[in-house]
C-alpha cells in the first residue's frame, strides 16, 4: 500500500482539530478516512480522494487540480482525485475535506 503519509497525517490532524471522530481504513490502495461509517476522504499515492455531493460535483471538478476518480478504469460517481498541487496549504486541504464532510453529513440525514 503506497500513499503519501504526510498528506494522510495532515488529514487526520485537520479532522481532529475540527473535533470529528473518524476511523482510518485501508481502501483503494491507500488509506480512507471514515466518518460515521462513510468514506469522506482518503489518500492514494500522492492524490487526495474525496467524496462529493452530487450537487457540488461539477463545481468541484472544474478546479484544475481535480479530476474524476477512475480507480477501476472508469469514473466512480461522486468521487474525485485532487492532485498534491491542490492541497499545498492547510486552507486548500480543508476546502476539499469539507466536501467530504458535507457528503457524510448529507448521507446521515437521508438515513434518518
Amino acid at each position: 500500500m503506497a500513499f503519501n503519509e504526510i498528506t494522510a497525517r495532515r488529514i487526520g490532524d485537520l479532522l481532529m482539530k475540527k473535533g470529528i471522530v473518524f476511523e482510518e481504513k485501508k481502501m483503494f490502495g491507500g488509506i480512507a478516512y471514515m466518518i460515521n461509517g462513510k468514506m469522506a476522504a482518503g489518500v492514494t499515492k500522492d492524490d487526495l480522494m474525496v467524496r462529493i455531493k452530487e450537487s457540488e460535483y461539477a463545481k468541484a471538478l472544474s478546479d484544475p487540480s481535480a479530476r474524476e476518480m477512475d480507480f477501476t478504469g472508469k469514473p466512480l460517481k461522486g468521487f474525485l482525485y485532487v492532485s498534491s498541487s491542490g492541497i499545498k496549504t492547510e486552507k486548500a486541504l480543508e476546502k476539499w475535506l469539507n466536501y467530504g464532510i458535507e457528503f457524510v453529513n448529507e448521507t446521515k440525514k437521508k438515513i434518518k
